[in-house]
């Protein structure tokens, strides 16, 4: 079996190479993946698909499914191909989106000897508002038994976990009037949004260490001798485990209605984009890809790199199994992601090999779990057991 995954890899190099690098060439920001989606499907068509585009009411989303019909797992690739400002492909989605969709055609063209259903998923926006999180809420991972998606990254790196967020906007409603002459006919919003900030602060001491909140007055008012009727603010709140998000959101929220009262304004709270559940790694499914790695030639992998961000393959990994790894692109030189650096780092025959051996090792993996009902309890069971 190794050899046949790597017979067809190589086979099908030149396609997955040509891919990446056209969606490199001309970066589209997150739900404006137009080119970069059609390339994707087309592909995936090309190779016997069934495509369902504009999945789930998502224009630059896709589900693409082959299904052997034969007794077995759901396995899913999830594919990202959206860009920075800016810079383009700095996050290197072109590349990741490539190892997705490229494994999902490798591994079609093994299934109907061993079982099972590969779905790959064109997931939108990741860098905003992902659509991941829409196909959580959904349901679309409901009858998928494991997923599967890695990262471009300066090195091999263990899949390991996110932060939970929540993106808070606060909206304070205020009275304008002369800031000279008549002040006290003024309900002053600004002051609403600046003591939010310092209750915000001196909530900070009480919070868990590994807790992020961070946010900015996107509206302050327009004129210094106006009193500010309207002022807006966003904050990012984050946590390692969406239950302690949810506390922590809370006490937040209270800074901000405290705020307001103080200050006398009406306050409207909202999202201004889509919450992040943490990822959860399932660990018996991330070992065995570990191994395939090493079997395929990487000698080289760190333990999961210690993480603040997030990422909204954390809602997938609520619903069912998943892993997040990283794959070195830049021969493991320190290169930080969205830099212009970075970006070109995914057009190099290094990384192109590397992109090879990612794919071989998701590929044995699904294989692997594919073939083994006893390693199909396991994971499940490590995902049951497993707190979110």
């Amino acid at each position: 079996m190794e050899t046949r995954i790597l017979k067809s890899i190589n086979n099908l190099e030149k396609e997955f190479i040509e891919l990446s690098d056209k969606i490199l060439e001309k970066p589209e920001l997150g739900n404006e993946e137009f080119y970069a989606c059609k390339l994707h499907t087309d592909l995936l068509k090309k190779h016997g698909f069934e495509v369902e585009e504009s999945f789930m009411e998502q224009e630059t989303g896709f589900k693409a499914t082959y299904d052997s019909k034969k007794k077995g797992p759901a396995v899913a690739f999830l594919s990202e191909y959206d860009a920075l400002p800016g810079i383009g492909h700095g996050c290197g989605h072109n590349m990741l989106g490539t190892v997705s969709t490229g494994s999902g055609i490798v591994l079609k063209q093994i299934i109907d000897d061993i079982g099972g259903k590969v779905v790959v998923f064109g997931t939108p926006a990741e860098e905003t508002s992902g659509a991941k999180v829409i196909y959580a809420d959904k349901g679309a991972f409901d009858d998928i038994d494991i997923a599967l998606v890695a990262h471009p990254n300066s090195e091999y790196n263990e899949s390991g976990t996110s932060l939970a967020m929540e993106a808070i906007q606060f909206e304070f409603i205020g009275k304008t009037s002369h800031a000279a002459s008549a002040p006290e006919k003024g309900i002053n919003a600004l002051d609403a949004t600046i003591n939010t900030f310092n209750n915000i602060n001196a909530l900070r001491q009480q919070t868990k260490s590994d807790a992020r909140i961070h946010g900015i007055i996107k509206e302050g008012g327009k004129a210094a001798n106006v009193i500010p009727d309207k002022c807006i603010a966003q904050f990012y709140v984050r946590a390692a485990s969406k239950l302690y998000l949810e506390e922590l959101v809370e006490k937040v929220k209270n800074c901000a209605r405290g705020a307001s009262a103080a200050a006398g304004t009406k306050l409207e709270i909202s999202n201004f984009e889509f919450s992040y559940d943490n990822l959860v790694t399932n660990r018996t499914l991330s070992d065995l890809f570990t191994e395939n790695l090493r079997k395929a030639g990487v000698d080289k992998i760190s333990k999961a790199r210690k993480a603040y961000g997030s990422l909204d393959a954390g809602n997938v990994s609520h619903k069912c199994p998943t892993i997040h790894p990283y794959f070195d692109i830049t021969n493991n030189r320190e290169i930080a992601a969205h830099t212009v650096e970075f970006r070109d780092s995914t057009k190099t025959d290094y990384a192109y090999d590397n992109m090879k051996k990612t794919i071989n090792a998701l590929v044995s993996t699904a294989v692997d779990v594919i073939n083994d009902e006893e390693l199909q309890h396991r994971i499940r069971e490590e995902f049951e057991r497993t707190e979110k």
